[in-house]
């Protein structure tokens, strides 16, 4: 499996790895996990859709906001194992959805991130997900997202 001839494939430039916004690092590796930190949906430096699902984000920015906080994760991997073709799947998916009490689409939110790396890598893209709705996010993010890969 070649990734990053996917990525292209796919017209997905990775940015450089989001810088962590307090005291924690990026990611961490045990044994042959990767945990990576929750990402925002950050395009250079900027938060790029705030607010909250059934309020003032739509769910189609809610899903655009859940795809780069997942090409975030994907720069986040990288960083932490130097090539993406030593991931051996993606096992989780954990994706927050800053939502109005009222709101129950969480799980079409979600699959911004989902369909995201399933894309980028196929087979071992599927993986366990969970989708939740909370009241705030950090610096009022509508979408959060945190992953645990397995290495081979």
């Amino acid at each position: 499996m070649d990734i990053e001839a996917r990525l292209k494939e796919l017209n997905i430039t990775l940015p450089a790895p989001p810088a962590p916004m307090a005291s924690y690092v990026p990611f961490t590796i045990a044994g042959k996990l990767v945990h990576i930190a929750g990402q925002l949906p950050l395009a250079d430096g900027a938060l790029t859709c705030a607010g909250h699902l059934g309020g003032n984000v739509s769910l189609e920015d809610g899903q655009a906001a859940a795809r780069l906080c997942a090409i975030n994760v994907v720069a986040q991997v990288k960083a932490a194992c130097g090539d993406l073709d030593k991931v051996a799947r993606c096992l989780k998916l954990n994706v927050f959805i800053a939502a109005t009490a009222d709101f129950t689409r969480q799980p079409e939110v979600a699959n911004g991130a989902s369909d995201l790396i399933g894309a980028v890598f196929g087979e071992a893209g599927k993986h366990a997900r969970s989708s939740v709705g909370v009241a705030s996010l950090p610096r009022g993010a509508a979408v959060e997202v945190d992953a645990v890969f397995e290495l081979k």
